[in-house]
């Protein structure tokens, strides 16, 4: 069965069309910058790669692309998009209406508009993915994956707020949680790591999920029970533009005695904040090169960064009562040795010794970081979040 994954973002598309159940990576890429007048594409075969500059103005036309170079005569890797029998949509919030991968009707469409106000920045363009994809892949199912189904394993006691009861029984304002497909995908690759190297299948892991949005969840025995992100994709960790956890009484005295509209602090939460709050910069890359040139806002936010990620390994020891593994994935986490460093000094407390030298090491494959007295695991394991988001729907359909 040939699957496309589509993971579409308010200007991106990634996708990657993949050969089930063999997980066989056909073709991948990417275009960025949608609607700007020099918009990136990049299309990737085992024997071909494409890179292109051109104008893209939106998700019509750039799945239009898409369909076109799977389909070219010389670089193609179909002869028609009849060959595709199922498109896997990243859907970022379920709600708590979905708890499982869906094929999307009419009324899953509906229900995902109805969740707009709760992922403002992805559940409109995951959606419009759909709508598009719809017309274009016409002969293939069409199948949501919510990076909230994961977290409902998440037990009352941390998922519920404390606030009136009504708000949780009438308009479902609980801890719903993000990036599960991630999640999902490492902690069960860090499972049978562990498994293979002679620790029990009983397993407490955190995974520590960085990129642009950064999560962190508590892992039992396969099973999320904990995680940084909430009723929506803003607290926790401090993020690329997103603030992370803050006290609430800021944004009172943000409108009422600054005079800032609700829509300013929503605004500067989500995209003003965080690291480019911080330092001007939110590529990491660039916060880190400043921080190496003694620019001390640079290594203010980078110690602030990891220290709240500290904070959350420690509340989720408690709440796991132990700890067998910590899990760094993501661009930020397959790749800062500085930021995986910053995090694991002065943990020893909690079993935790990074050896340097591995830390620096390159790989795309799942290693072992820590030094051989290290009670706790320390792993680098590389998400593929269209991997697995094509093994459910991979199972959906065959069941």
């Amino acid at each position: 069965m040939k699957i496309i994954i589509i993971n579409s973002g308010s200007s991106s598309i990634k996708y990657q069309l993949i050969y089930m159940p063999a997980n066989e990576v056909i073709c991948s890429g990417m275009i960025d910058r949608i609607g700007l007048e020099n918009s990136n594409l990049t299309y990737t075969t085992k024997t071909s790669k494409v890179e292109e500059s051109l104008s893209i103005a939106n998700h019509k036309i750039g799945l239009e692309k898409i369909a076109e170079l799977l389909m070219h005569p010389e670089i193609g890797v179909i002869k028609s998009t009849d060959e595709i029998e199922a498109v896997g949509h990243r859907v970022v919030h379920g709600g708590s209406t979905f708890s499982d991968t869906v094929v999307i009707t009419e009324e899953v469409k509906e229900k995902i508009r109805q969740l707009f106000d709760l992922a403002p920045l992805h559940n409109p363009a995951n959606l419009e993915g759909v709508i598009v994809a719809t017309t274009i892949f016409t002969a293939a199912k069409q199948v949501a994956v919510f990076d909230t189904a994961f977290h409902q394993s998440i037990p009352v006691i941390a998922h519920k707020y404390a606030l009136p009861n009504y708000l949780l029984t009438e308009h479902k304002i609980r801890l719903y949680g993000f990036h599960g497909t991630s999640h999902k995908y490492v902690s069960e690759n860090a499972v049978h790591y562990l498994t293979q190297n002679s620790f029990s299948k009983e397993s407490k892991i955190i995974t520590i999920h960085l990129g642009n949005g950064c999560s962190m969840t508590a892992i039992k025995n396969g099973k999320s029970v904990d995680h940084t992100l909430g009723f929506g994709p803003m607290n926790g960790l401090i993020m690329g533009t997103r603030s992370g956890d803050v006290d609430q009484s800021i944004l009172f005295y943000l409108v009422n005695t600054l005079g800032y509209s609700l829509e300013a602090v929503n605004t500067m939460l989500q995209k003003q904040s965080g690291m480019l709050g911080l330092t001007g910069y939110s590529d990491l890359r660039d916060i880190e090169a400043n921080a190496e040139n003694g620019i001390a806002d640079c290594q203010l936010a980078l110690a602030m960064n990891a220290y709240r990620i500290k904070k959350y390994i420690g509340s989720y020891a408690a709440v796991l009562n132990g700890l067998d593994a910590i899990v760094f994935t993501a661009g930020i986490g397959e790749n800062s040795s500085y930021i995986r460093k910053l995090v694991c000094e002065d943990m020893d407390y909690f079993g935790i010794e990074l050896d340097l030298e591995k830390n620096e090491l390159r790989s795309k494959e799942i290693r072992e970081i820590n030094t051989p007295d290290s009670k706790t695991k320390i792993l680098v394991i590389p998400t593929n979040e269209e991997i697995e988001i094509a093994n459910q729907v991979y199972e959906l359909l065959l069941n």
